[in-house]
């Protein structure tokens, strides 16, 4: 019979209270002195910083990584971090762009979240109303198919006009002739 090592259900109840490094006060509660801190551990990694920017790490990942692993070891709490974040990710970024490294910011462009969001909506719309397979339309949304945007239109419309909303919502109970 195999051993789970998995901790049993209710395990943290019976350790000692304060016996992690998170479950203690922080030793750091200033923002300014937080900023400070991980501004000097990293002018001493700096090699280390440059060379995970190097292997492709994006800024970003960076910071939130230093951050969170200081609020695990219980040197700020979780609120510090992030308020510091922005200062940390632009240290970071400064000192890269000084030693002339490539890198990646970590941040999507706003376009392309919108673009993605507009997609996954039209899908949801189509798929809802069964008349284009999910797939298609996502295919068709990579190759930017006009054919298939304007059946998209016509099937947003035909759905809207003719589903159980133009009867009145959601809350309203079906009649004798819609069943």
């Amino acid at each position: 019979m195999a051993e789970y090592e998995a901790p049993i259900p209710g395990m943290s109840l019976t350790e000692t209270p304060q016996n992690r490094p998170y479950e203690r006060p922080p030793q750091i509660v200033d923002v300014e002195e937080a900023i400070q801190m991980h501004v000097a551990r990293l002018s001493d990694k700096t090699e280390d910083m440059i060379d995970g920017l190097e292997m492709g790490l994006d800024v970003e990942t960076l910071t939130k990584g230093l951050l969170r692993s200081a609020v695990a070891e219980g040197i700020h709490t979780l609120d510090v971090a992030i308020l510091i974040a922005p200062a940390i990710h632009e240290y970071i970024k400064t000192t890269a762009q000084s030693m002339q490294v490539d890198f990646e910011e970590g941040f999507e462009n706003e376009q392309e979240v919108k673009d993605r969001r507009e997609v996954i909506r039209t899908s949801k719309l189509m798929h809802a109303a069964n008349k284009i397979p999910r797939e298609d339309l996502l295919e068709s949304s990579k190759n930017g198919d006009d054919k298939m945007e304007s059946k998209e239109e016509e099937t947003i419309n035909e759905s809207l006009t003719e589903g159980p909303l133009s009867s009145g919502g959601f809350m309203t109970r079906p009649s004798k002739e819609m069943m």
